[in-house]
C-alpha cells in the first residue's frame, strides 16, 4: 500500500516519530479512519489526495485493519523502502496535463494553446514555469469566456466547452507545482481527471483515472533507488 510523508520522513499530529525502511510503527487503542492509527492507500492517487509532502512510502499495514473507500488503517504499519518522488511527480503531473491538452483543447474555438506552457510540459524547463502558469491561467480565462459566450442552449457543447477551460487552468496548476505543494498537484491532478469527465461523462473518467493510477504507479516504481551492491567475497 501507499503512502506520502514530508522529505523530513515524521510522523504528522504531535507524534513526530520518524519513518524509516524496514521498521515498523504500531499506535494503542483501536484504529478510527481519519481519526486514530497509521493509515495508507491501496490506489497512489489516493494517496496523493492526503499527501503531506513528496516522499513516497511503499507500506505493510498489519495488526488491527479497517478498510474504507479510499484508505485504510491500522495499529502497526511497516515501511517496506521509500524515497523523495518530487521528480517523478512532476513528470508524471506534466504528461497527464499535456495528454488532457491534446484530448480537449479545441485550437478552432479556444486558439492555439500558449506554447510556452505546452513546452514546459513537454521539457520540464524550470526557467519555463512562470511564463507557462501566467499563459495557462491566461488561455483559461479566454476558453472560460468563449465557452461563456457559445454555449447556451447546448448542453453537450457546454461539456466540451467547461472541459477545455479545465485543462488550461490544469495545465497552470501544473506548472506551479512543487515539491512543497503537493496539495496543488493532487488539484491538478483532479482537474485533468475532470476535463474527460466533463467531456465524456463518468466513464471515460474511470478509464482516464485507471490509466493514470498504472501510470504513476509504474513511474514510482522505475524511479525507486537501487539497493547499493555488495561486494562478493
Amino acid at each position: 500500500m501507499w503512502h506520502f510523508t514530508d522529505t523530513n520522513k515524521l510522523l504528522r499530529y504531535h507524534d513526530n516519530r520518524e519513518v524509516v525502511a524496514g521498521e515498523t510503527l504500531s499506535v494503542k487503542g483501536d484504529p478510527v479512519l481519519c481519526e486514530h492509527g497509521l493509515h495508507a492507500c491501496k490506489n497512489i492517487l489516493d494517496a496523493c489526495n492526503y499527501a503531506p509532502g513528496p516522499y513516497i512510502w511503499w507500506v505493510e499495514l498489519s495488526g488491527k485493519v479497517i478498510h474504507g473507500d479510499d484508505k485504510s488503517v491500522a495499529t502497526k504499519r511497516k515501511a517496506v523502502w521509500g524515497y523523495d518522488a518530487t521528480n517523478v511527480l512532476r513528470e508524471f503531473a506534466r504528461t497527464v496535463a499535456l495528454e488532457a491538452v491534446e484530448k480537449y483543447w479545441d485550437e478552432t474555438k479556444f486558439g492555439a494553446f500558449p506554447e510556452v506552457t505546452r513546452k514546459y510540459l513537454q521539457t520540464g524547463d524550470e526557467s519555463l514555469r512562470s511564463a507557462a502558469e501566467s499563459a495557462a491561467w491566461s488561455a483559461a480565462g479566454s476558453a472560460a469566456r468563449s465557452a461563456a459566450r457559445s454555449a447556451a442552449g447546448s448542453a453537450a457543447g457546454s461539456a466540451a466547452w467547461s472541459a477545455a477551460g479545465y485543462v488550461a487552468g490544469s495545465a497552470a496548476q501544473y506548472a506551479a507545482w512543487s515539491a512543497a505543494g503537493s496539495t496543488a498537484w493532487s488539484a491538478a491532478g483532479s482537474a485533468a481527471q475532470y476535463a474527460a469527465w466533463s467531456a465524456a461523462g463518468s466513464t471515460a473518467w474511470s478509464a482516464a483515472r485507471g490509466a493514470h493510477e498504472k501510470l504513476l504507479s509504474k513511474m514510482i516504481q522505475a524511479g525507486r533507488p537501487k539497493p547499493p551492491k555488495t561486494k562478493s567475497s
